[in-house]
């Protein structure tokens, strides 16, 4: 897909691996004095390469960690656990309170269902079994009756 290049070989080079050494106070190239403001600027650092070169910085500090909170008397998880058994007894007062209204109301419905057929099968005993007196109705007696294409004939 590409052409090969033929024409000449590739360049080799040699690896240079550069170790940074650190300036003594004794060193030749010292650091030059830079002012420092008391508690707001960090240190400085200086670094001199084997080129010659100084490299100049500053030192990063490693991040302070705040000490760990001491710890309660009594564990988070056993606080937990004691709010929600009161919770649990709040909702099972509550319950028990509804359950015993539902059934209250259950036997106050079936209490006046029962009442409500006891007195309206005395008042049919008493209609079916009272002999005497006017009924109250148009009594009527068929004895032979002859129905011929819907009318009556007596």
């Amino acid at each position: 897909m590409f052409p090969e290049n033929g024409h000449h070989a590739p360049v080799q080079r040699a690896v240079e691996v550069h170790h940074p050494t650190p300036i003594t106070p004794t060193a030749p190239h010292a650091a030059p004095i830079v002012p420092v403001q008391p508690g707001t600027v960090p240190a400085v650092a200086s670094v001199v390469l084997p080129d010659g070169r100084v490299v100049t910085g500053y030192a990063i500090e490693p991040a302070k960690t705040e000490p760990p909170a001491p710890k309660p008397p009594v564990s988070r998880a056993a606080v937990n656990v004691a709010l929600g058994g009161v919770g649990f007894l709040a909702v099972c007062g509550g319950l028990l309170i509804l359950t015993t209204f539902i059934t209250a109301l259950t036997a106050l419905i079936t209490q006046l269902i029962t009442l409500a057929a006891v007195i309206f099968g005395g008042w049919i005993a008493v209609q079916v079994f009272s002999g005497s007196g006017d009924k109250g109705g148009t009594t009527v007696n068929i004895r032979k009756a002859v129905i011929k294409r819907n009318k009556f004939y007596g």
